[in-house]
């Protein structure tokens, strides 16, 4: 069982940078795989970034590219998503999701947080 909390998420301007952190309750975080989604308003969520338990694979929808970067400390069981560049379509609930197992966009992940609001303004 692992419990996720996200924080960091805020307003902020067009152009500014956010870091989102995501700590994971439980002793075993090494292994499992990362994830970062979001969801816009009456938008279905989508899949942001993955890292896998070592940090050593990570993947990256192609709308964040060169633009966010995802990490992991597995001594603080925390993951993060550094954030800039943003833009107003960046505007959603973050949400960190955990899965044992490979990294990626798709299948089930088994543990998700609450979710952090991020609102960039134009």
């Amino acid at each position: 069982q692992v419990q996720l909390v996200e924080s960091g998420g805020g307003l902020v301007q067009a152009g500014g940078s956010l870091r989102l952190s995501c700590a994971a309750s439980g002793r075993t975080f090494s292994s499992y795989a990362m994830g970062w989604f979001r969801q816009a308003p009456g938008k279905e969520r989508e899949f942001v970034a993955s890292i896998s338990r070592s940090g050593g694979l990570i993947w990256y929808e192609d709308f964040v590219k060169g633009r966010f970067t995802i990490s992991r400390d597995n001594a603080k069981n925390t993951v993060y998503l550094q954030m800039n560049s943003l833009k107003p379509e960046d505007t959603a609930v973050y949400y960190c999701a955990a899965r044992p197992g490979i990294p990626g966009s798709s299948g089930k992940y088994d543990y998700w947080g609450q979710g952090t609001q991020v609102t960039v303004s134009s």
